[in-house]
């Protein structure tokens, strides 16, 4: 996890950054249908899990732009060289979840035996936190899911007096349109200092290539 500083002068988004942050603190959120047939049936065959594989290819698109990833380190402001999912546990006895986070890895095989590890590991840890020896790394962001809602909207806010400029990523719950299609509600709220549409729609673009990509090579 690598901390790259921002010089204000050179950034392209210096004014809009302290425009949004500062004068008009701002923050927006979108949702979208993705299109998850193919990726769904390709799991299915290969006996692997849905959620893992959202984390990872979500993670992957975002860390492929650097304003999903500025954030505060020792007041200076910079963007991290990757983002660390974290990300809700349920636990079926009681109907509560844990955060837990696994750490970021470009190859998807790694990084979906990892969560299966702190699954083995962590899964039935109860509590806010469901490794609570470490804490949250300061790169982490949080992407969920809702499987038992198919929603039109979400939208996350945060009550915190901190300065928060990373995405917040939900899903919920899949249906079929009337061809047959299996829809994913997909939710973005971000930072209005650090992205604007254009991010969100690259992000979209990216996410699409990726679930192509991996369905060849799962």
């Amino acid at each position: 996890m690598k901390f790259n500083e921002i010089d204000m002068s050179k950034w392209p988004r210096g004014q809009m950054f302290y425009y949004f942050s500062q004068m008009a603190p701002t923050s927006y959120s979108m949702t979208v249908d993705m299109d998850i047939t193919d990726l769904m049936l390709e799991l299915k065959k290969k006996n692997r899990k849905f959620f893992p594989t959202y984390i990872w290819l979500v993670t992957t698109c975002l860390n492929k732009q650097m304003e999903f990833k500025v954030a505060y380190e020792e007041e200076k402001l910079g963007y991290y060289d990757t983002l660390t999912p974290l990300y809700a546990s349920f636990h079926e006895d009681d109907h509560t979840f844990s955060m837990m986070w696994t750490e970021y890895s470009q190859d998807y095989e790694q990084f979906y035996n990892n969560y299966l590890e702190n699954q083995k590991c962590f899964g039935d840890v109860h509590g806010v936190l469901s490794q609570p020896q470490t804490p949250p790394p300061k790169n982490a962001y949080t992407v969920s899911c809702v499987p038992w809602i198919s929603f039109k909207h979400f939208a996350v806010h945060s009550h915190e007096n901190k300065p928060y400029y990373f995405p917040s990523v939900e899903a919920g719950k899949f249906y079929e349109n009337g061809e047959g299609r299996k829809l994913l509600p997909l939710s973005l709220t971000c930072h209005h200092a650090t992205t604007d549409g254009y991010h969100v729609k690259k992000f979209l673009d990216d996410l699409e290539t990726e679930m192509s990509q991996l369905i060849g090579r799962i």
